[in-house]
């Protein structure tokens, strides 16, 4: 696949971006490395992290994610991805 000069864009969505989503971003930005952009959003977003999904990251996968927050799918209408991937069936 070609994806010009840019690094794949990767939109990961769910309901309320706040664990699965945040979970695959952080997961690709950190084993994707430039060749990614890993973006996530909610169809429904809740409006916080679930803390839990900052803390495996940290604690158990060494992943900074106090950055993370839960954003809608909206602040991402005009971006262009490669791929954009639902984890959980109520936000297909």
């Amino acid at each position: 696949m070609d994806h010009g000069d840019h690094p794949f864009r990767v939109l990961f969505l769910c309901t309320g971006n706040s664990a699965r989503s945040v979970f695959s971003e952080y997961f690709l930005r950190k084993l994707g490395g430039e060749r990614f952009e890993a973006y996530s959003a909610g169809a429904n977003r809740s409006g916080v992290v679930n803390p839990y999904t900052l803390k495996v990251l940290g604690e158990r996968f060494g992943i900074d994610a106090s950055d993370a927050r839960s954003r809608s799918w909206q602040e991402f209408e005009k971006v262009e991805f490669d791929f954009v991937i639902t984890v959980c069936d109520n936000a297909r």
